[in-house]
């Protein structure tokens, strides 16, 4: 086995490496490889030093490997324990590097399995000041709300699971649509959040946020689980993991069914698989996972909120009983991670086939009065990816750094449409299109211990992006290509009496459709159309602190500002583009996690915001759907046996539905409650609550024009999607071994 050590001879920094006679060829290979590399980028330090100019690495053979390392071990507070899947294995799980930023964090398996959520999605409410609901059926990507966006599918918060991008860019739908329906979250084994735009490993989509979702590699006792509940819920899933030679192979499968409360049942169907293979842990080790996920759906979109008041519906009826879809998705993926005393190696690689249809009515008979405004978007496309990175861990003198250098590539396949429906039948085309779109990323990174209470972080990225539109029409048609570089930097002072202090920075971008980037006329009528810029800047910063200052409490505060760009931005639902204003959000976000012993635990978070147009317009300076307020609050109890329990309130502002803030909507507290009961032999039951207080109110809402069936013209109302009511869920957990 070959390592890569820096030791001191007479001032000099050297590099020692040690060769075993046993290590296998291509793993040497590699080796020399990385510290070639590493002295090639060092060596100019080296030979600013007194050392003599023709000194070379000294090389040892050895006939030994080295004693392996032990694997690094995340302690779980025993109240999160009690209500967890009690799946996560302590091989897969390492502990989290210090945060870069104040509102950085790193959540568990037992803090996301905590509390009881209504769709999968909602597990990732466990980063604070995030909002994940949903306008439309259950099979369709969740709406995000973070930081004062209105994120719609996913734009501007970049969301993996296992390495893999969940965003899709230049999508159906729209831009940065982030299906995450096939995440099983009792499989998650980690969430790390960062916010802003001041890493330099974070590329597109992630101006306002990353949420990078890892999966175990184990499962300490394969369980067997079964979910019944009101309106049709009904859930089984079952997983496992046995040896496998030198690793472990786990397998999950999960079923799902769901009609809603709505006049029109969802009918849900999904059916979701994983298989892995590891071996290793998180520091040293490898995996291959398959993924496969089909579902299909009968949905019921938002609707205006005259009908309701009139009587034609009620609060839980469709103006169009057809709306709905289907969606698959099938990947590979492959992991590599490789640590040392020199450093550390990490490498994904992927591949994605998926496919999504929708079929949508926003506006009813506003602009064909006789068959209605239900349109389809259908989005086919293939996905290729590679991201590798090298850390480096060596000194400047006497000051310890550690440098990454790392490149993102990503390649969408892309064939892409927008059709006229009566009914889900096909009565017009607005546009196809085939679009080839690749990107890479480069970036580099170096932190720097100046002293124990002081370190640095210094990064700069450049991401280039190319793509090539092939329409219907030969005027959208084109190329582009566009490139951008980013610079980061990041301060932590402390610990001093147990508080840090953080301050952030950086620039950072988002990609537009490339549709809009090569569209020159409008596909319905004709009339010329600007393009649109394929890469929009944004720009941030920060200041933090975080303290433990308090025995068992977690608490930091985080302060924000946020500015993007004019740019144009491409709307899948009409197959144009439209024009948007240069914006700044300014807010802060308070959390706390407090732990009082070892089976009761409480959080409260609170994330304000000031969302605003920059520029001057007579129509105002506010950004609809911009929240302005987001608070939660939980209470986790429970050991690892016996009785259990959380409950969970989550508070969603009023948001400006319109520029002069005239229309807004409404706010909304919901209330998720849990209970449950583990016995010694490894059953467990519980029973869920959603909506407990039966909360009437929405989960979403807009204000633009429709046209009801008895209406002569247009008229513009709110559009309301309501939360679900009072809804009980019972789940029974079986061991199998």
């Amino acid at each position: 086995m070959l390592s890569g050590r820096c030791r001191a001879v007479r001032g000099l920094t050297v590099f020692d490496l040690r060769i075993s006679c046993n290590a296998p060829p291509l793993r040497v290979l590699r080796r020399l490889m990385l510290s070639g590399a590493a002295l090639t980028v060092f060596g100019a330090s080296a030979q600013a030093q007194t050392a003599p100019p023709n000194s070379l690495p000294t090389i040892v053979v050895e006939s030994q490997r080295q004693k392996p390392k032990k694997p690094r071990v995340a302690v779980v507070p025993q109240a999160a324990q009690s209500a967890q899947t009690q799946t996560s294995s302590q091989d897969s799980a390492a502990p989290a590097p210090p945060p870069a930023a104040a509102s950085e964090k790193t959540f568990t398996n037992a803090d996301v399995n905590a509390v009881p959520t209504t769709r999968p999605g909602e597990a990732l409410e466990v980063a604070p000041g995030l909002i994940v609901t949903q306008h439309s059926g259950e099979g369709k990507a969740n709406q995000y709300f973070l930081r004062g966006f209105n994120l719609d599918h996913g734009t501007d918060l970049a969301i993996t699971i296992d390495g893999m991008p969940a965003n899709m860019r230049t999508h159906g739908h729209g831009q940065g649509y982030a299906d995450i329906n096939f995440m099983i979250p009792e499989l998650i084994q980690s969430v790390q959040v960062k916010k802003g735009p001041y890493y330099a490993d974070e590329g597109d989509f992630s101006s306002a946020g990353a949420v990078h979702i890892d999966y175990l590699n184990k499962i300490e006792r394969a369980f067997a689980e079964v979910s019944a509940g009101s309106f049709g819920y009904r859930r089984a899933l079952v997983a496992g993991s046995a040896q496998a030679g030198n690793g472990t192979v786990l397998t999950a499968i999960e079923a799902n069914s769901y009609n809603g409360p709505w006049a029109v049942p969802d009918t849900i169907r999904k059916i979701n698989g994983v298989l892995r293979y590891s071996e290793g842990n998180s520091d040293n080790g490898m995996s291959i996972t398959g993924m496969a996920y089909r579902n299909g759906w009968t949905s019921t979109d938002q609707i205006a909120q005259r009908a309701i008041d009139s009587g034609l519906i009620d609060r839980f009826g469709t103006l169009n009983p057809t709306d709905g879809g289907n969606a698959e998705r099938y990947s590979v993926s492959a992991r590599l991670r490789d640590t040392d005393a020199a450093g550390s190696t990490k490498i994904d690689a992927f591949a994605i086939r998926s496919s999504l249809q929708l079929f949508n009515d926003f506006t009813y008979f506003l602009d064909d009065p006789i068959n209605g405004d239900q349109f389809s978007q259908t989005d086919r496309r293939t996905v290729f990816g590679v991201n590798a990175s090298h850390t480096f861990n060596h000194r400047f003198g006497m000051l310890p750094m550690e440098t990454t250098f790392g490149v993102q590539t990503h390649y969408d396949d892309i064939d892409v449409g927008l059709f006229n429906t009566v009914d889900r039948r096909i009565t017009g085309i607005v546009r196809e299109d085939h679009v080839k779109e690749g990107s890479a990323g480069f970036y580099a990174q170096n932190l720097v211990r100046w002293t124990p209470w002081l370190r640095t972080t210094t990064g700069i990225r450049y991401d280039i992006f190319n793509a090539s539109v092939n329409s219907d029409n030969p005027l959208n048609s084109g190329n582009v290509t566009s490139g951008m570089a980013s610079p980061k930097f990041g301060i932590v002072l402390g610990p001093f009496a147990k508080t840090e202090f953080f301050a952030n920075a950086g620039t950072g971008l988002h990609s537009n459709d490339a549709r809009g980037s090569t569209i020159t006329v409008d596909p319905v009528n004709g009339t010329p159309l600007d393009k649109s810029p394929l890469l929009v800047r944004s720009k941030g910063a920060e200041l933090g602190v975080r303290t433990k200052i308090v025995p068992g409490l977690e608490s930091s505060v985080a302060l924000f500002v946020l500015d993007f760009d004019s740019e144009l931005l491409f709307v899948g639902d009409a197959g144009t583009t439209e024009p948007s204003r240069p914006s700044r959000r300014v807010g802060v976000e308070w959390t706390n996690r407090y732990r009082v012993n070892s089976w009761l635990a409480f959080d409260a978070d609170l994330a304000a915001t000031k969302a605003r147009f920059t520029d001057l317009d007579p129509a105002g300076n506010y950004i609809p759907g911009a929240p302005n307020l987001i608070g939660s609050a939980s209470v986790v109890f429970g050991e690892k046996l016996g009785w259990f329990g959380a409950v969970k309130l989550r508070y969603f502002g009023p948001r400006p539905l319109i520029e002069d803030n005239s229309v807004q909507s409404l706010a909304s507290t919901v209330v998720n409650a849990r209970l449950g009961y583990s016995f010694d032999n490894g059953v467990r039951f519980q029973l869920d609550a959603i909506n407990l207080f039966n909360a009437k109110t929405n989960q979403i809402e807009y204000y633009y024009e429709s046209r009801l069936p008895n209406e002569a013209a247009g008229v513009f109302d709110r559009h309301v999607h309501p939360v679900e009511p009072l809804a009980v869920r019972a789940s029974l957990r079986v061991p199998l071994q």
